[in-house]
């Protein structure tokens, strides 16, 4: 499916982008990592300011003592707030004591510090410093006098008795704001991880996406094209919403759930955003997953209180993506926990869609592609009262969605959406966007100023095949092979009356395959017997080929053979088309045999079926390998000119083989065609 291209103005794209203004200019982003930077930077300012490469040496008592006495110091600083002295030296003192050799260049000083408990006991241990220092030196010399030498080992001592609040306020701060900082971003990243806004706290929260018609939608039906059935149902819903009265007058009353189940791809999700678009009332958008939390008790709390925020804003729709998340079948599998979350956040969700509680005006909508493995309770009606199908588009609708994608792109006059529909029979609405993109990707790589035909078909044939791969190392032997493996699946394919028709081959390694042929097979709902034969006998030409043209086989069916069992093994056992094993189906649509341990038949039956698909096999074999027998000049001649021109197409092998031998008939022909490679 496609959605609506941008127009010129700066709404959001779809009802699941945000509720941000698109208006308002991009301004850059903030970060914690800002923080971080500005916590450093300051940090390495108060280190380096307070580191000093000339800081002082501490000394004792007795270093002092010795100071003291040999009349080396200059002055001292009383520091009050650090309870120290700093000591200044006399020049002189510096150069003549080989002591003070490593502080000797700390000329500016101090070059010394003592640390103090009380000024007091300083003075008194100075001023006995002084005098045994005097006594001593009299006792040396008698010649001198007390009053003569006692200016000598005087200096003076100014006192600092000022405190830096500033730095201690820094000091004792600073750990503590960036603390705080680290605790708010602890708790913002829990927010987004743990339950979002609020933290842990509101972890219970529902995390459902509120949108309304202010939020600016711009998917409508109008941009969804095919899946006319589906918005059928889906349009009445909305209708309901919009216009209650016109089915309550007739006592109608508003279905509770819609569920869309369909292969993934097909737009069901896309049909969800257009209902937001439609639709005049709350639209509450999440996923299956968002129920699902590792503690105990968040789904079914956030199960709660979705509906009671959706029933406070009622009527509103509730959407629930993927919700085979938390809608699994509960006791399929015996290893799993009977009080397991999911299956009581499942739990939950039964009892608010269909219990004594009323939830008039809520409806749920739920997207699903696995339908299969859904628990029955949740399927029963009064709870999902319709369910509907969204599947592969048809002709027409693929037409329709070519129309939507191609809208913004420069399209060459050569593009046919016709032509396009008509090749891509089973491609989803997102495969088509898919092709479209890549033919835009191609065409700007082969610097083309528009879009054209070759360009589409390119993109066809990556998407089916994969990217080709021109630069892989191929003996000449093995392209020989390649090549009369894929002449075979050509050869056998085109002289069958129910096989696909063919519509190029190639040996041109793409993806896995090393060769591939495409082709056209008729979109049908019911095949018979003999049209799954010729299937089988064209996918096993390959193989064939090579066992008539070189007496051996290779690795190289491997993708055939794999195809063919399985096909062969759904006739037997699913589609009751073996007349050995009979009108009996082993197919369980329950999906309950994929936690059985035992096989729903017996060990003779089992035998049986070996029996029957190995004959099916082999005759379809034997079938193809009759044919090229048959045609086996024209088999070696194709082959060779797929090793001239690695490509050929239809109107080649028309020119080799003539026309195909039989007419269709007219209840058969059908213009949907599917191309498929067969990878080898």
């Amino acid at each position: 499916m496609a959605s609506n291209p941008a127009n010129n103005n700066n709404k959001p794209k779809s009802p699941f982008e945000g509720l941000k203004n698109r208006n308002s200019k991009n301004k850059p982003k903030f970060s914690f990592v800002y923080i971080y930077v500005i916590a450093f930077i300051i940090i390495g300012i108060f280190y380096f300011r307070t580191l000093d490469t000339t800081s002082p040496k501490k000394i004792n008592d007795m270093a002092f003592k010795e100071m003291v006495t040999n009349r080396e110091i200059d002055h001292v600083d009383y520091i009050r707030k650090d309870e120290r002295i700093n000591i200044f030296l006399k020049p002189n003192s510096l150069n003549s004591n080989p002591v003070h050799k490593d502080v000797k260049n700390r000329t500016e000083g101090p070059q010394y510090y003592m640390e103090i408990s009380d000024f007091h006991a300083y003075n008194d241990n100075l001023k006995d410093f002084k005098e045994k220092a005097i006594q001593s030196r009299l006792a040396k010399d008698s010649t001198l006098s007390a009053n003569d030498i006692s200016g000598e080992y005087d200096f003076p001592t100014n006192q600092d008795n000022t405190k830096s609040w500033g730095w201690d306020l820094i000091i004792w701060v600073m750990p503590t704001v960036l603390i705080f900082v680290l605790l708010i971003w602890s708790m913002r990243s829990m927010r987004g991880n743990m339950g979002g806004p609020g933290g842990i706290f509101n972890i219970g929260k529902s995390r459902a996406q509120e949108f309304d018609e202010k939020s600016g939608q711009l998917v409508t039906f109008k941009d969804v094209a095919g899946l006319e059935g589906a918005k059928f149902e889906i349009e009445e819903v909305v209708d309901f919403l919009k216009n209650p009265k016109k089915y309550t007058v007739l006592g109608g009353k508003i279905p509770k759930g819609v569920l869309l189940v369909g292969p993934p791809g097909t737009g069901k999700t896309l049909l969800a955003k257009a209902v937001a678009g439609e639709a005049k009332v709350p639209f509450f958008s999440l996923s299956g997953s968002d129920f699902v939390e590792m503690f105990v008790g968040v789904g079914a709390s956030r199960v709660r209180d979705l509906f009671k925020t959706a029933k406070e804003k009622a009527p509103c729709i509730i959407f629930i993506d993927e919700i085979d998340a938390i809608g699994r079948a509960r006791g399929k599998n015996a290893l799993s926990n009977a009080n397991d979350e999911r299956e009581s956040t499942l739990n939950q969700l039964l009892t608010e869609m269909d219990g004594f509680s009323t939830n008039a005006g809520v409806i749920i909508m739920a997207a699903t592609n696995r339908a299969d493995i859904l628990d029955r309770a949740l399927l029963r009606a009064g709870r999902f009262d319709r369910q509907i199908q969204v599947e592969l588009p048809n002709l027409n609708e693929r037409k329709g969605i070519f129309g939507v994608h191609v809208r913004n792109l420069k399209l060459g006059p050569d593009v046919d959406l016709d032509f396009f529909a008509k090749q891509t029979p089973g491609f989803s609405g997102a495969d088509i966007a898919n092709v479209c993109n890549e033919a835009a990707l191609i065409a700007a790589r082969n610097n083309k100023t528009q879009i054209e035909k070759e360009d589409f078909l390119s993109a066809v044939d990556r998407i089916i095949g994969g990217l080709e791969r021109r630069g892989s190392v191929i003996s000449p032997e093995e392209k020989r092979s390649i090549a009369f493996h894929e002449s075979g699946h050509a050869c056998v394919s085109w002289m069958l009356r129910y096989a696909s028709p063919l519509v190029k081959v190639t040996i041109v390694p793409r993806g896995k395959a090393l060769g591939a042929a495409w082709y056209l097979p008729e979109e049908r709902q019911l095949t018979t017997y003999d049209q799954l034969v010729d299937e089988m006998t064209a996918t096993l030409g390959g193989r064939a080929a090579e066992e008539i043209t070189f007496g051996r086989v290779s690795t190289g069916a491997l993708n055939d053979l794999e195809r063919v069992t399985k096909q062969a093994y759904a006739m037997v056992v699913y589609y009751g088309l073996d007349k050995k094993i009979g009108n009996v189906s082993y197919y369980d649509s329950t999906g309950q045999q994929e936690y059985a341990f035992n096989r729903p038949y017996s060990e003779k039956t089992a035998q049986d079926i070996d029996a029957q698909i190995h004959e099916l096999v082999e005759s379809c074999y034997q079938k193809a390998k009759d044919i090229l027998n048959e045609h086996k000049e024209q088999l070696g001649e194709l082959a060779q000119l797929l090793l001239e021109r690695e490509v050929i197409f239809t109107e080649d092998v028309e020119r080799i083989l003539g026309k195909r031998p039989f007419e269709v008939p007219e209840h058969t022909v059908n213009p949907e065609n599917d191309v498929k490679p067969a990878e080898n």
